[in-house]
Formats: C-alpha cells, structure tokens, sequence
C-alpha cells in the first residue's frame, strides 16, 4: 500500500503521521527507507546529483515512474548517466520540488517508487 505523505518543511518529512528527518525513499511497496545519498556524494561531492549508483539502488523491477523530490527549493538533479539509467528501464522520472513532488506522490497510482530529499 502506498502510505500517505501528510506534510514536508525543512529538514523533515512526515509519512503516515511519523516524522522523518533525514532523505527517505518510498519503494512500490509502500516502505520507507533511509536514502542512501552517500552512494552519490562520494562521485560529485554533493547528494544534489543523483549518480548512476544511487539510481540503481532506487530503482525497483517493474517501477513504471519514479517521483524525486528535489528538495524544498529544487536543487536535486539526476546525472546524465541516471537519466539515461531510468530511461533504458522505461521508468519515467518525475522531478519536482518536495512539497511539489508530495502532491504528485499522494494522487499517483500504478507501480511508481519515490525519492524525497528534505533540505535545500
């Protein structure tokens, strides 16, 4: 079941009424984990830029969409080498800023995985 973001503000998100304060993903079957950013910082030196590692991390088999929060004010974005990653998987990446991106994931349906970044 995919669980119900109820808000964002800077440096937290809240899912289900439970408080995340840390970069969380949101797999197809509706569990939230921690992201793992470091899988991107250690290429670009920022967890602004999604590598391709950490985009094959996030990525789940059969994943039609992905919606990426790209932070409170938008700076998150996907490398060409993760762009081009979801692309080959025919899974559509969707990048909005957070609260933005919220909106998008409480009224998708279909086989879609999400990434929130809760900073910047």
């Amino acid at each position: 079941m995919k669980p119900k973001i109820n808000s964002t503000s800077f440096g937290s998100i809240t899912v289900k009424s439970k408080i995340f304060e840390y970069d969380i993903l949101i797999r197809m079957s509706g569990q939230v984990e921690k992201r793992r950013k470091k899988l991107s910082k250690k290429i670009y030196g920022t967890s602004h830029k999604i590598s391709l590692a950490e985009a094959k991390y996030i990525y789940e088999k059969g994943a039609e969409k992905i919606i990426i929060g790209t932070g409170q004010t938008g700076y998150v974005e996907l490398s060409k080498k993760a762009r081009k990653f979801f692309e080959e998987k025919d899974c559509k990446a969707k990048l909005l800023p957070t609260p933005k991106a919220i909106k998008l994931w409480n009224r998708s349906k279909g086989k879609v995985i999400a990434m929130f970044h809760i900073t910047c």
